[in-house]
């Protein structure tokens, strides 16, 4: 476990994942065995969204993949590549076509291994300043790969009527319940705040929209995502992609209204 400090802030992050935002001893970050959803905070990549209607395959330049809920980036491994009193970063390295176990085989999932037709690095690196937290995440790999990408962090709620404010649009918890397991859109927008006991704002660059998750009153993820799944049949996935040129990076800000 890695920890951050500066001030009345404190961050732990667990192998790469961000477990804990304190402020002034206010937990921001979902605790895992909540009810709700087992982790804290992942990355969708190089897709976003189920393929089980599309028999677990996206269409790419280079043949179809094989590939489960989200993509596969989620099962490998970080490593720790640098770290100081405010900033950790992390590394996730991927050989093009190398088979990767798929945690969701046998009983959530008919593909035991998945694969992937190009190579990639994936780094994720935290910075805590003055104003919260800032996520980065960077993507380097063959040119013209194919992607999508979302960041999905869980915020911990508290209160009977949180509410999410995306530009002029409020929206309740009972809105993102309903809408379930597709997760509600939030399309055009760089920058939501949830208010709660306390607020928080995540603001973004390079992501475009947004789409919010939960099927529990006490947590909500609020996603980052350069395309949003649910717009197209599961076979078109592929839509939706972006073609990798040098390096992509996309950015996450976490500012706490205390």
């Amino acid at each position: 476990m890695e920890k951050l400090v500066l001030g009345n802030q404190i961050v732990h992050i667990d192998a790469g994942e961000l477990v804990s935002f304190e402020v002034n001893g206010h937990e921001f970050i979902h605790q895992k065995g909540s009810p709700g959803w087992g982790s804290a905070d992942t990355e969708m990549f190089p897709i976003i969204g189920p393929v089980a209607e599309a028999g677990y395959t996206v269409n790419t330049p280079k043949g179809e993949a094989i590939l489960d809920q989200h993509g596969h980036l989620r099962l490998l491994s970080y490593a720790l590549t640098s770290k100081s009193e405010t900033h950790l970063s992390f590394a996730k390295v991927y050989q093009a076509e190398t088979p990767v176990r798929n945690k969701k085989y046998p009983e959530k999932s008919e593909k035991q291994y998945l694969s992937w037709p190009y190579s990639f690095e994936f780094e994720k690196h935290f910075n805590l300043n003055a104003n919260g937290l800032e996520v980065t995440l960077k993507i380097k790999g063959d040119p013209g790969m194919p992607f999508m990408l979302g960041y999905h962090p869980a915020f911990k709620l508290r209160s009977d009527s949180p509410v999410v404010i995306a530009k002029d649009r409020i929206i309740s918890l009972d809105e993102i319940l309903d809408v379930g397991s597709r997760a509600l859109q939030v399309a055009n927008c760089e920058s939501i705040s949830l208010k709660d006991e306390k607020e928080i704002t995540i603001s973004t660059e390079g992501f475009g929209h947004f789409m919010c998750w939960t099927e529990v009153p006490n947590m909500v993820c609020i996603e980052p995502i350069t395309f949003y799944p649910y717009a197209v049949p599961q076979r078109d996935l592929h839509s939706g992609f972006q073609q990798l040129e040098g390096t992509s990076e996309f950015k996450v800000m976490l500012t706490p209204k205390i």
